[in-house]
């Protein structure tokens, strides 16, 4: 069993439901609203606790009743919260998303809490972070935090994986410098290399800049396509599976946090690895909301 931890947001997310996406200026009706768990950092953590990984969590809530709604449903997954910091006189993170009929979303968040994720919170982590397989950071909270915990990861052979969302165009050498796998998605890929996707030579070409930034695994997402991935001599796509999708919210997590469940630390099983995490984010796109639509280990299998 792998030992997956998990250095970043925890959001309460509010959802509207709407046949279309709203134009400037114009006022329209939602279908429905809702309120459920999210931010990315607690989506990932939520697909590796359900895919059978001992999961545990580094991050901050503020002293609120969202907060407390947050850490009630972590550890109802048996996620170890023990590492999550309450945040006097701060608010929870929260996200609000908006998702059109074709599954499509438009997603603002407030960090709140989540800028309280800092290297002296990451250096009080070391035990945790040690005893880890995989350290999985993303960018929807403080970075200082997530360099911090790289260093630790590091010196002691955790192999480290970065999620380069929400988009940025620079990315802190340092913290790149300290990443073993990077796992963006096409846009994110775009901003980061300034190489657009358009065919499968690009793609390669992307992940060939992203190796020159050094690092050692590059994946990337490509939605409905599937993944591409490049390792030392190794490179492929991997098929996603043809599903109609309602709701696109936590699909990445979900393919990041159910692979760190079963990738092995040689990356050996890469291929295999991503396509189970192609699985689970299949199911995930065919219901809505962010942690309510993640798959279970046993739903993976008994679907496919």
């Amino acid at each position: 069993m792998n030992h997956v931890t998990i250095i970043g947001s925890i959001n309460l997310d509010t959802t509207l439901r709407v046949k279309e996406m709203a134009k400037p200026g114009e006022t329209i009706h939602a279908i429905e609203h809702f309120t459920a768990g999210g931010g990315k950092g607690a989506n990932q953590g939520v697909a590796s606790k359900r895919s059978g990984a001992k999961t545990s969590f580094i991050g901050a809530v503020g002293n609120d009743a969202a907060g407390n709604v947050m850490l009630e449903l972590l550890e109802g997954e048996e996620i170890d919260v023990a590492h999550v910091k309450t945040i006097d006189n701060e608010s929870t993170g929260q996200a609000f998303i908006t998702v059109d009929e074709s599954g499509e979303n438009s997603i603002m968040i407030y960090a709140g809490a989540n800028n309280h994720v800092t290297n002296e919170l990451a250096s009080s982590c070391q035990s945790v972070i040690e005893s880890s397989d995989f350290l999985i950071a993303q960018f929807e909270s403080a970075t200082t935090g997530t360099i911090e915990a790289f260093k630790l990861a590091k010196n002691s052979n955790v192999k480290t994986i970065l999620n380069p969302a929400p988009a940025v165009k620079n990315i802190s050498s340092e913290l790149l410098a300290l990443t073993d796998v990077i796992i963006p998605n096409e846009t994110e890929t775009e901003l980061i290399t300034g190489i657009e996707l358009t065919d499968d030579e690009s793609i390669k070409k992307a992940a060939e800049a992203l190796h020159d930034l050094g690092i050692e695994m590059v994946i990337i997402t490509l939605g409905s396509r599937g993944a591409y991935y490049d390792y030392k001599e190794q490179s492929g796509f991997v098929s996603a599976y043809k599903v109609k999708a309602v709701d696109t919210t936590a699909a990445g997590d979900t393919f990041i946090g159910a692979l760190a469940s079963k990738l092995k630390q040689d990356f050996s099983n890469i291929e295999e690895a991503i396509d189970y995490g192609n699985k689970a984010s299949s199911l995930t796109v065919q219901r809505y909301g962010a942690q309510p639509s993640i798959p279970f280990e046993h739903e993976i299998k008994e679907t496919y």
